[in-house]
């Protein structure tokens, strides 16, 4: 199933949103609670699936959603039709201060990589399902978990990364990142879990004690402030609570 061809504009600086040009009939597809508005003519459905295999049954939705489930993402999806009889409007946004990346699966192959909370929204016809990593090691200390989402079909899809965005594009290359702040990768990207340097640095570098390493030929997307660290130092910014007397 080909994705629809929706137009598209990305609103805002820190806190965006992107809205999400429909043609009558078409369809996007989003994580439950990420719309932030539409135009009267747009309707919405939770569905299980993402609505890619127009021949698919019950029970393989059910079983693509237990395996979101078990990503820690919900088990449906909400897609959004325009039913009114000219183009309309639907907005998604970002859920914490960052910034919303399009990505253009026909430009790299039909594939991506992401971790399971990067994912904002896409056309119809994009297919979403869970990837383990090549490496065990990865899934005990790869910061943002074992699963991965796996983006596949011919269209745009969106998705988010916290603080700043950054793309570096490897060719025979190799990168070692935090793992918090690995956001997706392309085909041709292998991505490992090595040690932090030697056991003083892991302890007291304050780098964690592992990194992610990607290596190959491809594009990797990093953000700055993983939604993890941005908690962290809320926490640890907070007055200590009183106890009452």
């Amino acid at each position: 199933m080909r994705s629809h061809e929706v137009d598209y504009e990305i609103r805002g600086d820190d806190l965006q949103l992107v809205e999400v040009e429909l043609d009558p009939g078409e369809v996007v597809i989003a994580e439950a609670g990420a719309m932030a508005y539409m135009d009267d003519g747009i309707t919405f459905e939770a569905k299980m699936g993402d609505g890619s295999d127009p021949n698919e049954g019950f029970m393989g939705k059910f079983l693509g959603a237990a395996k979101r489930a078990v990503s820690g993402e919900g088990l449906f999806l909400t897609h959004f039709t325009n039913q009114g009889s000219g183009k309309k409007r639907v907005a998604f946004s970002a859920p914490y201060p960052g910034k919303i990346e399009p990505i253009n699966l026909a430009d790299f192959g039909g594939r991506f990589m992401c971790q399971k909370d990067a994912f904002l929204c896409a056309a119809s016809g994009t297919k979403l399902s869970i990837a383990f990593t090549k490496r065990f090691g990865a899934g005990l200390f790869g910061g943002e978990g074992f699963i991965l989402q796996k983006l596949e079909g011919d269209g745009m899809a969106f998705i988010h990364a916290g603080g700043h965005l950054v793309r570096r594009d490897l060719n025979n290359e190799t990168m070692r990142i935090d793992t918090g702040c690995l956001v997706g990768f392309t085909d041709g990207i292998d991505y490992s879990i090595e040690r932090a340097g030697n056991l003083k640095s892991m302890v007291f570098g304050g780098e964690g004690l592992f990194l992610a390493t990607v290596s190959g030929t491809g594009s990797v997307y990093m953000q700055s402030l993983p939604f993890s660290k941005m908690v962290e130092r809320i926490i640890a910014s907070m007055p200590p609570s009183r106890g009452s007397d």
